[in-house]
């Protein structure tokens, strides 16, 4: 890829998909650092062929280890807060819940969790897997996500082109309510029109 891609002018951004135990994601990471010199990686562990949810407690090692070697380490897991906070403590670089299962289209499953993520972490929290349609990408943002990873829904489309468009309006927009704040949900009416003067 590097024969064809600059990695001066393109960010490269080594993936232990498919990884299935600590060794094989160390292993990989390490390679790819000796490789291109890479020290900012992605960290898959998965724990189940049929869901590839992560395998939290192999995810949790690796992670450690790859913070003492000097890796910069982007962590795919689970939406628990708890364990996102285990992560966090032992060194990732940024956190990674996912939405809903890889490639499943679901869009967020859990807002709650993701939420409470969000709000106890001081790295960035991006939200990566299960993402299927832009107004999921709005969603993630506008609970105050750093970003989202996309890539099934993408690729998957009838119209790639226009669905990355689509994504990338949808993020700024989700960020930028986000930043504006919403409005306070009530359990009643409130009216917007004023109630002195009338007739």
């Amino acid at each position: 890829m590097t024969d064809y891609l600059n990695p001066k002018k393109i960010i490269f951004l080594p993936n232990t998909a498919g990884c299935f135990n600590s060794e094989d994601a160390l292993r990989t990471l390490r390679l790819a650092r000796e490789m291109g010199g890479w020290k900012l990686v992605k960290l898959e562990v998965l724990g189940d062929k049929k869901t590839l949810y992560p395998d939290m407690i192999e995810t949790i090692k690796s992670t450690k280890i790859l913070v003492k070697e000097g890796f910069k380490v982007m962590v795919y897991c689970t939406d628990d807060p708890l364990l996102a906070k285990k992560l966090e403590d032992s060194g990732a670089s940024a956190i990674m819940p996912l939405a809903s299962p890889i490639g499943s289209g679901l869009g967020l499953q859990n807002k709650i969790n993701i939420s409470l993520i969000i709000k106890q972490s001081k790295v960035p929290v991006i939200v990566d897997a299960g993402i299927g349609t832009a107004s999921d990408a709005t969603i993630a943002m506008e609970l105050g996500c750093d970003g989202v990873l996309v890539n099934s829904a993408i690729a998957n489309a009838k119209k790639p082109i226009l669905m990355a468009e689509s994504f990338k309006n949808s993020v700024i927009s989700g960020r930028q309510a986000f930043l504006a704040g919403r409005m306070k949900k009530l359990s009643y009416a409130d009216a917007s029109s004023p109630s002195k003067g009338l007739i």
